[in-house]
């Protein structure tokens, strides 16, 4: 489709910013509202329900009430995977809509939610519908006067709080796996991209999830977020989001039920370059290709990038050479690699990085600008600074944006001790020839994910997340359903 066919399409698209509860559209309860305004050119888009503690209460009832019912927990392996299956060939069939709503919403450009976020959450959905009818339960090896059964159980109602960057794909991870076991699921998206999810809440319930057992609130975290991490009927939270906000839920969880809280955090991911590196110019194309993918806005973004002092000058001069493929464009083109910033607010966070990397005596090689302000969107230049060191802000705090923090070594364990010294411990890099070396790099970085001669693979078959400051869960991968399901054991006296 054309630049131009997007941009009809974005204007004739009717958007519904009501919340989803039990089944149906509503509005909030306190009847308050707030205004959706894209990031691609400053338009609004619609008007969103800001729903709070009452809307939270609502949902909550729906959901537990579907919950205690069996309305879904009670459908056999067989029927869920059914439902689930046309909940993502819905997705699918309504692709152009979805990816259309989320390029409007935070900016990404549309070649990407066509091609990676709608069919990822798509597949995320299939793969645990395929999943359901294939986890069995055990049989513990006791004496034979009895008889011991784990089985596996949901855990209940489940709330899914999750970020702007990767709207659609992020709900998808949790609210697959949860719904797979037969919980019920309440959705909280950001305020600032809310409007797939409340879409997709439709298109569940088209595909035959029950009315209550998926909701979507829409609202702000300090009103709707906090709520349901603070409401005693609430059993399970899986939020991805900044570690400052995971852990206030945290706390929140303590101070209600003690429900259990499943985090992912933030990054500062660290790409180590060594002088042997297989081949040179794929390092280069990961790196910038890795660092400026969804406009940086990706909390594994590798943001610190360690070079080997001899190939440091070659490198860059390849690097550099790679910029005027970044440079921000509009996101309805399909041409269009690196997208719009989420917000103004987010954009004066990135500038406000960029400001202090040069105060603290960082070079900036390149970039370092707001641009197509004309446009009325938010845009950044991809930016480079090196001789960073890791006393400062840039090196330190997670910018989640198109910035790029070059550091040199000569000796590999002093790049692995910089690498580690970070409160986070999300995903890391690592490119060698020596096959010792990068298991031994592999060992020693303390991080959930270590991608060796290439960085960002990715499937839904294997585990996401971090150590440290970068959360305590795991999304993707079967490891998932340990996070929405309860262990019980039963024994059954045979004597």
């Amino acid at each position: 489709m054309s630049t131009r066919l997007w941009h009809d399409r974005a204007t004739s698209i009717q958007i519904d910013g009501r919340a989803f509860i039990n089944g149906e559209r509503v509005h909030a309860v306190s009847g308050a509202t707030f205004e959706n305004t894209s990031p691609v050119n400053g338009r609004k888009l619609c008007h969103v329900a800001r729903c709070d503690s009452e809307d939270v209460n609502l949902a909550v009832l729906a959901a537990r009430t579907a919950f205690e019912d069996r309305r879904w927990a009670g459908k056999s392996p067989a029927e869920r995977k059914r439902v689930m299956l046309k909940f993502a060939e819905l997705m699918r069939a309504n692709r152009d809509e979805l990816a259309l709503l989320e390029t409007l919403d935070m900016g990404k450009p549309i070649k990407y939610s066509l091609s990676v976020d709608v069919p990822s959450a798509a597949r995320c959905i299939q793969w645990y519908a395929e999943a359901i009818d294939k986890i069995y339960d055990e049989i513990a090896p006791t004496n034979d006067a009895t008889l011991a059964l784990i089985t596996r159980e949901p855990v209940g109602v489940v709330a899914a709080i999750v970020p702007w960057n990767y709207p659609m794909l992020m709900a998808s991870w949790k609210i697959a796996p949860a719904l797979a076991m037969g919980n019920s699921v309440i959705l909280k998206p950001s305020e600032k991209s809310p409007l797939s999810a409340l879409r997709m809440a439709e298109i569940a319930l088209e595909a035959g999830i029950p009315a209550g057992v998926f909701n979507v609130l829409p609202g702000f975290g300090h009103e709707a977020g906090s709520a349901l991490a603070l409401h005693n009927d609430v059993d399970c939270i899986g939020f991805t989001g900044s570690t400052r906000i995971g852990k206030k839920i945290m706390e929140y969880a303590g101070q209600s039920n003690l429900k259990r809280v499943w985090t992912e955090l933030g990054g500062k991911s660290p790409n180590i370059v060594c002088a042997d590196c297989p081949n040179l110019d794929e390092a280069v194309e990961a790196a910038i290709g890795s660092i400026y993918f969804n406009q940086g806005e990706s909390c594994n973004a590798p943001s610190r990038l360690f070079i080997e002092e001899s190939i440091k000058d070659k490198f860059i001069e390849k690097a550099l050479a790679m910029l005027p493929a970044y440079v921000p464009g509009d996101p309805l083109d399909p041409a269009t690699v690196m997208g719009a910033i989420v917000d103004n607010i987010q954009l004066n966070s990135v500038m406000g990085f960029i400001e202090s990397g040069k105060a603290e005596g960082a070079t900036l090689l390149a970039g370092g600008n707001q641009v197509r302000a004309e446009s009325g969107g938010y845009y950044i230049e991809p930016t480079i600074f090196s001789n960073v060191t890791n006393s400062m802000k840039i090196a330190r705090e997670e910018i989640f944006g198109p910035v790029l923090s070059i550091f040199t070594f000569t000796d590999l364990n002093d790049a692995i001790q910089a690498a580690n010294a970070t409160a986070y411990g999300l995903q890391a890099g690592v490119w060698t020839s020596d096959i010792r070396k990068a298991h031994h790099a592999a060992r020693a970085l303390r991080v959930g994910t270590v991608h060796v001669n290439q960085y960002d693979g990715d499937d839904i078959t294997v585990p996401f997340g971090g150590y440290k400051q970068s959360g305590n869960g795991r999304d993707k991968s079967l490891h998932a359903l340990d996070k929405y399901t309860e262990l019980k054991t039963t024994w059954i006296n045979l004597a």
